[in-house]
């Protein structure tokens, strides 16, 4: 088989699966792993797909924003244990930003319910979520409702709104993270409206997976060095995470093995 053709083979398999891992080009191909890596880089070189540490994904499309439906709870296992490791951060009387992305609403499995603090949302989907928390003081974000499956608010009100408080903690997610270009969002609103959190938060935590390491989205939010923290999973590619270290950001990579209940069951 020429290159050309394995290299079809193999956006064809991604393209059927949803990603591929670097043993599968070897096992399916019959080539050693740096041929496999090498595959994988000249694909990306070709916009065709992105990197991760075991393999590859395809791309994501640059203005991607979330679907009108979607189950929020079911998604991958790195959301998961990302959403755990964040939830750790959270202390008593700690005034929180969560953010209202996936990832926000896995965090409800693993957020404290014994000790006092309190939630700033903005996602209508999330506040019925938490209704019921007799633990956490909840505020809303006001402003007009976006019509997908988060129910999001990030509006000129909602920025508005925002920017009249302070946090000790946010806890935010974002279309994409680049050790060069930063953090960046799908829409103006979304980004205007986050750069208006980080800048009144003392301490800012990114949770991203690993599709979204390296990846830039349509608009800039800030350069990355705006946060603490960024936490990831064990698929996020190595490269891409020492160029955001060298920024300054403290990098958590999360491991299999810490998707798992709640500490309180």
């Amino acid at each position: 088989m020429f290159i050309e053709e394995r290299h079809q083979a193999i956006l064809n398999i991604l393209k059927e699966n949803g990603r591929i891992s670097i043993g599968e080009i070897q096992e399916r191909f019959n080539v050693s792993v740096e041929s496999a890596r090498r595959d994988l880089r000249i694909l990306e070189e070709k916009g065709l797909l992105k990197r991760t540490h075991g393999g590859a994904i395809p791309l994501m499309q640059v203005g991607a924003i979330p679907p009108r439906i979607r189950e929020i709870k079911e998604v991958y296992e790195n959301y998961d244990a990302i959403a755990k490791k964040g939830a750790e951060f959270v202390k008593e009387n700690d005034i929180v930003y969560l953010t209202s992305g996936s990832i926000g609403f896995l965090m409800l499995k693993y957020l404290p319910r014994d000790i006092k603090y309190t939630l700033v949302i903005n996602s209508v989907a999330l506040a019925n979520e938490l209704k019921l928390w007799d633990n956490v003081d909840v505020y809303i974000v006001g402003g007009k409702m976006r019509k997908h499956s988060t129910a999001s608010i990030v509006d000129s009100l909602a920025t508005s709104f925002v920017k009249n408080m302070h946090f000790d903690l946010s806890l935010m997610t974002a279309g994409g993270v680049d050790g060069e270009f930063g953090v960046s969002n799908g829409t103006d609103e979304t980004a205007t409206f986050q750069r208006a959190i980080i800048e009144n938060t003392r301490r800012n935590i990114l949770l991203m997976p690993n599709q979204k390491i390296g990846f830039k989205a349509f608009i800039k939010v800030c350069d990355v060095n705006m946060f603490d923290t960024l936490i990831t999973d064990w698929d996020a590619l190595e490269e891409e995470l020492v160029k955001i270290q060298e920024a300054g950001v403290d990098v958590i990579v999360v491991e299999k093995e810490n998707v798992g209940k709640p500490s309180d069951e």
